[in-house]
């Protein structure tokens, strides 16, 4: 029989952070991972740049990046382990990294510099790693001071603290499974309905038909959906692919999105319209589709123009009833998705186990000496590093706590 202190379960971003931080702090650490490739996660994220954290994060007001049920719970961990610290971390490491806009920051060269710093700082905490290694089982116990008795394939382990890392739904064929909620629900600890998020959205096939062929094609938008809590409102960039729309402005919105909710999209934001098309009237030839390429991109205006005879002539015999209209229409595009990608194209799951039944202090749950760290918890990110920034937090937050459990 093995026995450990801690055995933690998901070598992700979350788990082997964790294990390297609860190392360090003299736990004797087992971590424990089914897949085959380490941090699989890490490595395709940011383009295989890694996006790994936001100097924009605010931890005194977690609810501008971060959504779920409460989205206060993540203060106290992104409070005490910030994005400043993670760079530190990056710095001392020796990996280049550089600044994109709204205050991503990711690698200069490829995300497996982070897993190499991961991996780095879990064998300097003396973690053990057995990798591929299932969990067939986990049963609480009581014996000989410990509380957790793992069937793994490599044989039964013991420890006094589990820590669940496991990620969500998203991505399956990177080994995604639903293992931290049957665990949760086998101890009693709560669960908010997962779903897929920073996932793009898609449109019934005969309403999308006039722009599937903009498939490809991006252009700057505002953009909002939902209400109260659950509601979002931003600038950002919209893809319009064969399906439905995806890039920076619909990923984000699809974490607010619930089914049967309307997203409401200005393509023009920042112009009178109106006023531009009712100048344009008095003194211009062109078609309206050419005016209108001069503040879209000239495909999504000839693809505009086609839904309405009146928008199909010179701007200076349209109506001004109609050029109203088309003004109104651009700049307050209304539609409901159907659904979206679903798991397989989702960047994190929402939704997870509870913060109700977990320590925002430690991320212990109602369940002694169980812990729940990163994207299996109920606090979903803004893409732009944020996910990552939560998984490092919540990572920190929990190896402290175990180690004042565990007392001098």
């Amino acid at each position: 029989m093995h026995s450990f202190d801690v055995v933690i379960v998901g070598a992700g971003a979350a788990g082997l952070f964790c294990a390297g931080v609860a190392g360090q702090l003299g736990l004797k650490v087992l971590l424990v991972d089914h897949s085959d490739r380490i941090a699989e996660k890490i490595r395709i994220s940011g383009g295989g740049r890694c996006n790994f954290t936001n100097r924009d994060l605010d931890p005194r007001a977690p609810q501008r990046h971060f959504l779920g049920e409460n989205p206060n719970f993540c203060r106290s961990a992104l409070s005490r382990y910030t994005p400043a610290d993670f760079v530190a971390l990056v710095r001392r490491h020796g990996i280049p990294f550089h600044e994109k806009h709204k205050g991503q920051l990711f690698g200069d060269r490829s995300a497996d510099d982070f897993i190499r710093m991961l991996v780095h700082e879990a064998e300097a905490g003396g973690v053990a790693h057995w990798q591929p290694c299932a969990v067939q089982e986990i049963r609480g116990i009581t014996a000989g001071g410990a509380r957790y008795e793992l069937a793994t394939d490599r044989g039964p382990v013991q420890a006094r603290h589990l820590v669940i890392a496991t990620g969500g739904l998203s991505i399956p064929k990177i080994g995604a499974t639903d293992f931290g909620y049957r665990l949760a629900r086998q101890f009693g600890v709560r669960i908010v309905p997962p779903r897929p998020a920073l996932v793009p959205l898609t449109f019934p096939g005969e309403a999308w038909s006039p722009y599937a062929p903009l498939s490809g094609l991006s252009l700057p938008v505002a953009i909002s959906t939902g209400e109260g809590k659950h509601r979002i409102e931003l600038h950002e960039d919209l893809l319009f692919t064969h399906r439905g729309l995806s890039g920076p402005a619909a990923l984000q919105v699809s974490s607010y999105w619930r089914e049967g909710d309307a997203i409401r999209i200005d393509l023009v934001p920042g112009v009178d319209l109106a006023a531009q098309l009712r100048r344009a009237k008095s003194v211009s030839r062109k078609l309206i589709a050419n005016e209108l390429s001069a503040w879209l991109p000239s495909r999504l205006a000839d693809a505009w123009v086609t839904q309405d005879p009146a928008w199909q002539r010179p701007v200076g015999e349209a109506s001004d009833k109609a050029l109203a209209a088309l003004a109104e229409r651009l700049a307050r595009w209304a539609l409901v998705p159907d659904g979206t990608e679903g798991y397989r194209k989702a960047e994190v799951t929402a939704g997870g186990i509870d913060t109700r039944d977990l320590s925002s202090q430690t991320m212990e749950s109602t369940q002694r000496g169980l812990y729940f760290i990163g994207e299996v918890v109920d606090v979903t990110g803004w893409l732009g590093g944020y996910n990552f920034q939560w998984a490092w937090a919540s990572a920190w937050a929990c190896a402290h706590g175990m180690a004042a459990a565990a007392g001098p």
